[in-house]
């Protein structure tokens, strides 16, 4: 028996004995390397014989695989590797049998061949073959890699060897298929929706930040599912980023992942990072569509996602946001108009669409932190277009309050997007379209809302930061902060204006102005309200005054101190305004050094100090205060009061032009047609005149009102076009319907008569006309004989 095996062995091809002395009698002994260099010698010189030898140590591994000789084929993959690196280019036919060998190893229960053969299928991954295999398909491989990801094999070791072991073969197969086109298309839903689960499993199996004691990277589901991620991210192009995110959102929606979103934070920070910075606004683009589709979900699974969205437009900004800046901003405002017209008695679910709201907007502001100043001045143009501009003079329904709290809710946005921009120049930082609309809405019935505009302001308007340090009050609500005597204290950066804020201010001046004083006529104005409206005032003349404007700003507080004196506004307005205006006049006469002025302010304050403290804001901005702690009266004495001839003379003294410091202060108000433009974002403003009253009277007395002014729009003008045009127009038709009653009831002989008669007087008056001028050229002409041509003597020049 034993000879007639041996007469059988020698009969066997060369190949396959080759093959066959690979193997050593005992397989802990490993492969026979001398006999393996032989192999693959023998492979290399007859590359047409490999197909064979890849057949026949596929028999024999299939063989293996079914008696559980776990040694033998751990052989037979190490022999395959070498020949496949060592003779991949001489034919495909034995890839094919290599790719089957995997196959058949893998679908073994025992889990050390399948971490064997995913090892194997790694190594060829990373060959790079000459010529391309049409037909292959990597299917199952798909298919049982992303299996392996989610293995649940005990002990724990075993478990977490299989899935990283799944986690390269995914690896490998993208290597081996992203960058051929002519391979399988690994992008295809079918295979996309296998392996992002997979890898999204092992990630959210793996908190590494709170495991210190966590195992290698090659060990760690987690390192490795994301290392793999950011590979397959990175490789996507701008039509397969779709095929990544479906799935991705999929997986978050199954698995409830957006309450809480650490994990969701995580995942599209990894994909961010990962992908290519022109497709970045892809990712923020399916983000808002994702969104849009849980429009009607529960507040917490869209603020969840919104927060989700704040993480990536932060990262999109700093590379590509792409031309859909505008659409992020509409989808989210969207969004906020729809949480704030929710009405429920759930306090819960009111909580919830509060939270979703501030999301929203803390979303809006870091995306705008990241855009230039430019953009962040045509994303408050934006959001300023879309409040809905109500009746600013009288209190709003219940209808309307969806509205109010809409805009409020806008003007919160617009004050997030305008912490991120910082002020050069004025004309830049309020244009027409956006500075119209603005200071309507800071004149709007609700105090939150004129609140909200002012505190936009302040943020505009100041450059150097100063806006904290003119507070009142601290932030306890309890200390009183104001420096009545000494400005220095306050350590405000004072900088001189530029002639194009110059400009500006001449320019738009008596717009602030205006709002200004009519907010201080609110009645329900606040403390809060007051202080803005003084911190207001105390950046205009910081940032923007100077000596062009210091007349007009003692002007305004000349006009606001007649508010308290001649309205019938409550006593704590009252004392509100006056401490305003005596805090305000101490700020402008010690930053503009005028010494008389600032003598006779002094002097008031400590008048007002002795006799009336309630008119300082000590006392007016006091949070603490009650009503018996105010006066029963509103009326102040003359010596409490600021005097303007005092101050007249103080800044003649110093060469300012106060003739119109004694003209009663007036307000400007915008004509509608030019707010209308302005909320549309347009540049046609119309044309607004105000009527002084400086020329009808040089001395005027104090606390007068000045007539309104007169608005002349283009509506108005073509009102009286019109107007002219249809009274020519009926005039003409009833003398022409006059004229023709008359011929059509008129005898035949009275009408040839007067037709006559006109003629007559036409023939006369053109008799009349021709005689006279006969006579003056008779009168005219000269009185010596005319002469004959040929008796005239010409001149030798003209004779030859």
């Amino acid at each position: 028996m034993t000879g007639c095996c041996g007469c059988c062995t020698a009969l066997k091809p060369r190949y396959k004995r080759l093959v066959d002395s690979i193997f050593p009698d005992n397989p802990e002994d490993g492969l026979v390397k001398d006999n393996m260099q032989k192999l693959v010698y023998y492979g290399t010189s007859k590359p047409e014989k490999l197909d064979r030898i890849g057949q026949y140590l596929e028999q024999r591994l299939s063989r293996d695989v079914t008696r559980s000789r776990t040694g033998y084929v751990s052989i037979s993959m190490e022999a395959l590797d070498q020949l496949l690196l060592a003779c991949h280019a001489h034919s495909n036919l034995f890839v094919e049998s290599f790719l089957k060998m995997v196959h058949k190893t893998l679908e073994s229960p025992e889990p050390q061949l399948q971490i064997l053969a995913s090892q194997s299928f790694v190594k060829f991954a990373n060959i790079e073959e000459d010529t391309p295999s049409y037909h292959r398909s990597y299917d199952f491989f798909v298919s049982k890699f992303s299996s392996m990801c989610h293995s649940s094999a005990e002990p724990e070791t075993t478990r977490i060897r299989i899935r990283v072991a799944g986690l390269h073969g995914l690896q490998g197969i993208v290597k081996k298929t992203v960058s051929d086109d002519l391979q399988v298309n690994i992008w295809d839903p079918v295979h996309m929706n296998k392996i992002i689960p997979s890898l999204l499993y092992s990630l959210q199996g793996c908190n590494m930040d709170n495991d210190p004691e966590s195992p290698k990277e090659d060990e760690s589901p987690g390192v490795v599912a994301e290392m793999v991620l950011r590979d397959l991210v990175c490789r996507a192009t701008f039509g397969n980023i779709t095929s990544v995110l479906k799935p991705v959102l999929q997986h978050l929606d199954y698995h409830k992942l957006w309450v809480p979103n650490k994990f969701a934070v995580k995942i599209f920070r990894i994909l961010m990072y990962s992908v290519q910075d022109q497709y970045g606004h892809m990712v923020v683009h399916h983000l808002m569509s994702h969104l849009d589709a849980h429009n009607k979900d529960e507040p917490r699974v869209k603020a969840g996602i919104v927060d989700v969205v704040s993480e990536t437009v932060v990262i999109a900004a700093g590379g590509s946001v792409g031309p859909s800046v505008l659409e992020v901003f509409n989808t989210l405002l969207r969004h906020l108009k729809s949480s704030v017209s929710v009405q429920t008695s759930d306090r819960q679910r009111v909580l919830d669409e509060k939270n979703f709201q501030e999301a929203v907007i803390n979303t809006i502001g870091e995306f705008a932190n990241n855009l230039p100043d430019y953009q962040k001045i045509e994303i408050m143009m934006f959001v300023m277009g879309k409040v809905p501009l109500l009746d600013l003079e009288e209190d709003v329904s219940s209808g309307d309050r969806k509205d109010t709290l809409l805009q409020t809710m806008l003007l919160k946005t617009m004050l997030k997007v305008a912490t991120k921009y910082r002020t050069v120049l004025m004309i830049n930082a309020f244009p027409p379209a956006f500075l119209d609309p603005l200071l309507r809405m800071s004149l709007a019935y609700d105090a939150g809302i004129r609140l909200i505009v002012q505190e936009i302001l302040h943020t505009l308007l100041d450059r150097h930061d100063n806006s904290g340090k003119l507070k009142f009050v601290s932030e306890n609500s309890d200390t009183i902060t104001w420096i009545p005597k000494d400005i220095q204290a306050l350590n405000l950066t004072v900088e001189k204006a530029s002639q194009q804020d110059i400009f500006f201010i001449k320019k738009n001046g008596p717009q602030f102005y205006s709002c200004i004083y009519e907010n201080m006529l609110q009645e329900n104005n606040k403390v809060d309200n007051f202080e803005a409206l003084y911190c207001t005032l105390a950046l205009l003349s910081i940032e923007l005054g100077g000596e062009d404007i210091l007349v007009d700003l003692v002007r305004l507080a000349m006009g606001i101190q007649n508010i308290s004196v001649s309205s019938d506004l409550p006593v704590t307005h009252t004392c509100a305004i006056h401490a305003i205006v005596a805090a305000y006049l101490n700020l402008i006469g010690q930053l503009s050094a005028i010494p008389n002025m600032c003598t006779h302010v002094s002097e008031i304050i400590d008048a007002r100090k002795n006799k009336a403290p309630h008119l300082l804001p000590d006392f007016a901005f006091n949070r603490s205060n009650t009503e018996q702690s105010y006066p029963t009266s509103t009326n102040v004495k003359d010596e409490l009061l600021f005097d303007q001839a005092v101050i007249n003379e103080a800044l003649t003294s110093r060469g300012y032009d106060t003739s119109t410091l004694g003209t009663p202060f007036t307000i400007s108000r915008l004509s509608q047609s030019r707010l209308d433009m302005a909320h549309s974002t347009s540049d046609i403003h119309s044309i607004t005149l105000s009527i002084d009253s400086s020329s009808s009277s040089q001395t005027p007395l104090m606390g007068q009102r000045g007539q309104a002014p007169e608005d002349i729009t283009f509506e108005s003008l073509k009102k009286i076009i019109t107007e002219d045009d249809v009274e020519r127009k009926r005039s003409q038709e009833m003398k022409q319907k006059a004229i023709l009653e008359k011929f059509q009831t008129a005898p035949f002989e009275q009408i040839v008569a007067k037709i006559d008669a006109e003629s007559m007087v036409f023939q006369n008056k053109l008799s009349e006309i021709l005689t006279t001028i006969s006579d003056e050229n008779k009168d005219n002409a000269p009185q010596h004989q005319t002469t004959a041509v040929f008796d005239m003597q010409f001149p030798d020049l003209y004779v030859y």
